[in-house]
Parts: structure tokens; sequence; C-alpha cells
């Protein structure tokens, strides 16, 4: 499995255990009911054609991340041992197994077996008990008192600022931008607790470049959330904002398809926008629209008392200031994109249609880009997590005169070795002329 491919599986299985790794405190009782609720869920497992994740392997993820001291590639899949070696059940088997399940809830685990036979469901070789199904079952929530616990439907409050941010994108008006009107888009993130909105403002485009600006002025403004709940729109679905997310320990949630109750707060603060600001907006800019709005909810919307909570947001928000987590300092690195290349043996590495040199040590090696589109010129090199520090562009008309010495170091030949000649095709001795 390729790096690229190791750091999709790292970040999915943060996603499964950041209810537990993040600082939130739950109750025995809350744990062992959320550790059932997902090892009873059907996953998409990047590059596994597994569906369930089991009690056990939970727990293990998050012992591993704890260890590392929250290193996301702690969580990266490690090569089997045991290839080649007869399992217990093999995972086509397993599979069956729960498919059945689902379909006969009511059959004991006997009557399961004896259907997985006559129904040639069971692979040559593989021998089911009772105890090995029983077993799995259990441990895939699949047993029928597990089964049969209906849907909880209640309205949900986060118990503590940035336990919880919602986010989401409103069509704005249209500007005046260089003399074309141009439609805006509102990013807005809002804490779930207090209500307070952590970042908003009217951008051009509703792409991913705007929402990682908007995400990263939060963060920087109102510290780290430990959940951010999005919807499922292109942007809030790129690898990137997961990677972003996984790095800074933050669990990425998205909203279920078709199902809008979940994030009823931002959309009721949008309703607010749009009958409480908007209507009383007269500029024509950008720049306009965003100061208005800004000073709106500074000093209209934050020093309103919220229906729901019986505080201001700003309030509410800070009365538990002791439990926020600060943005790093380095908090605009973790930004960066990240590319993966091979070093070619004359050290040069392309990256964006750029050519850069790589240190000697990384020649052949694959490595780690991390960079900002917006600054070129400023590359980090990373090989086996290790820093190699910023790589420099490369100058092919100053490259094309650079010479190695027997230890491979750059030798610049001088201008001087190639002064212009005047024209004379040989060098003529002292006192000779021409014929």
């Amino acid at each position: 499995m390729i790096e690229d491919e190791k750091m999709q599986v790292a970040v999915f299985r943060f996603s499964v255990i950041s209810d537990f790794v993040n600082g939130t405190q739950m109750s025995r009782s809350e744990k062992r009911r959320l550790i059932r609720e997902k090892c009873a869920r059907k996953w998409q497992i990047p590059f596994s054609e597994k569906t369930r994740i089991s009690k056990g392997t939970i727990q293990r993820w998050c012992r591993v991340y704890r260890d590392s001291r929250g290193d996301l590639k702690s969580l990266y899949p490690k090569d089997r041992s045991d290839l080649g070696k007869a399992r217990a059940m093999d995972e086509e088997t397993c599979l069956s197994l729960i498919e059945l399940r689902l379909q006969m809830p009511a059959l004991t685990v006997p009557q399961l077996i004896e259907q997985m036979s006559r129904q040639n469901r069971v692979t040559p070789g593989t021998v089911l008990n009772n105890s090995t199904v029983y077993r799995f079952l259990h441990q895939q929530n699949l047993m029928a008192a597990q089964m049969k616990k209906p849907v909880d439907r209640r309205k949900f409050e986060a118990e503590l600022p940035n336990d919880l941010w919602q986010s989401d994108v409103m069509h704005g008006p249209k500007v005046d931008v260089n003399g074309k009107m141009r439609k805006t888009y509102l990013i807005a993130i809002i804490d779930d607790h207090s209500r307070l909105i952590a970042h908003a403002r009217f951008y051009l485009s509703e792409k991913l470049t705007s929402y990682l600006m908007a995400f990263e002025d939060a963060i920087a403004a109102r510290g780290l959330p430990r959940k951010l709940y999005v919807d499922n729109g292109a942007a809030f679905r790129s690898k990137h904002l997961e990677y972003i997310t996984a790095a800074l320990s933050i669990s990425l949630i998205h909203a279920k398809p078709y199902m809008p109750q979940g994030k009823g707060k931002i959309e009721r603060w949008f309703k607010t926008v749009r009958g409480s600001f908007l209507p009383l907006f007269k500029g024509t800019g950008l720049d306009q629209l965003n100061q208005a709005l800004t000073g709106w909810v500074t000093e209209s919307y934050h020093e309103k008392i919220h229906s729901a909570t019986g505080q201001t947001p700003f309030e509410r928000f800070t009365g538990k200031m002791h439990c926020l987590r600060s943005a790093p300092v380095n908090l605009k690195d973790y930004f960066r994109k990240v590319a993966r290349r091979t070093v070619s043996k004359d050290r040069s590495v392309t990256l964006d249609g750029r050519l850069y040199e790589a240190p000697v040590a990384l020649i052949s090696k694959r490595v780690e880009l991390l960079y900002h589109d917006s600054e070129p010129e400023r590359v980090e090199v990373k090989y086996q997590n290790k820093s190699f520090g910023m790589i420099r562009g490369i100058d092919l008309h100053v490259n094309c005169r650079v010479k190695r010495d027997k230890n491979n170091n750059p030798q610049i030949e001088s201008d001087h070795s190639k002064k212009y000649q005047g024209g004379k095709l040989l060098s003529l001795k002292k006192g000779q002329h021409h014929e």
C-alpha cells in the first residue's frame, strides 16, 4: 500500500475514534453506547470490502493513537503478518453471515449456521461452530437484543464551547467587482453550545479554497473545535479537508443526506441574516458587505440574548474559557497541501510545473512536499516524517553552469572564464599578424 493510500486509511480511522480521543468527557455508559453504535453501523472502509468494525479494533486504534501522542501516522495500516495462513472465518463467510443475519434476525445461532450450509455460503474448508459465530455476531452488534434499539431523534446541544461547530454556505447578494456584478457566498461557522459565530464572511466562490480560508480564520480567532459538522458538498468532502481536520484532532462529521435537522442552528442563523441584516445593507462592494456583516455580528447578534440559551452568545462562549483548545502556533502549516514525489537522480523534483532541488540524501526517495498555492517559493520536504527543510526552485539558466565535484557539491563556473574573444577564431601570439 502506497503512502497516499495509508494516509486515507489513517484519516478514516481517526474519524472513527475521534469521539474517544479528542478530550470530550464521557461517562462509561455513554462510551459503551457510542462504541455499540459504531460497531453496528456499516462503514465505507478505504481499500477494503469490509463494512463493519469490531469493538476490539476501535479500542486498539484508540490506544495506538494515544500512545503516539496524537500522531496521525500511528494509524497507518500495518502489513499483515499472517499472509498465506488459514483463519477461523474468511472475509467472504463473514460478509455472508452479516447479510443472512440482517435478512433473518429471528434465527438462533445454530439455525443461522444451518442456513449458511444449506445456501452454500460457507467457503470450502471453513468450519462454523456456535461459539465462533456467536462471538462474531456479538462483536458486530447483530444479536437480537442489539438490533431492536430505536433511533434516537432528540434535540441536542453541545455541552461546552468548541465541542461542536456547525458550518454551511448560504447564497448571498450580488456585488460590484471591478464594474461587474458577481454573486457572493456566505461561509459561516457557528458554535453549537453558545451560538457564537466563529467566522462569517462573504466570498466570491464556495469552492474548497474559500472554505479553507474561512476555517483557518475561525480557528485562529476562536481556538480548535473538537468536532466540525458539515453537509455533503464538494468542498466538505475533499480529502484535503479530511487530512487537515484529522491532523488537528478535529472530528469531521457529515450530515446524513435529506436530513437537514442536524444543521438546524446554522440554518436558523442564515434565516436571521436574511431577515435582519441583508434588508438593511445599502452598499455595493464586497468589502463594504463584509465590513457591515462583521459590525452587525459583533455589535448586534453577539450582544443579544438568545431565546434558546437565555444568554448572549458572547457571554455563553466566554463563560467557560478554561475548556478551549488554543490554535497551534504553526496553524498555517496544517493547511498546506501535501504532494508526494520521487526525487530524481539529478536531485530535481517537479511540483505544479515548477522545478525544485532536493538534498542529496533524498535522491531516489519518495518524499512529501508541503506547500501553499499562494507561496510556491516555500516548499518543505519531508521523508519518513522527518523534515529536511525548505527546498529551493531551480534557475535553469544558472543550473546549466553548475558542475559537481567528486563529493557532489555544486561548483558554479565563473562568467570570466567565458569572456568574449572579439570574433577571433585562433589566439595569436604577440608579434604575429594576419596575412
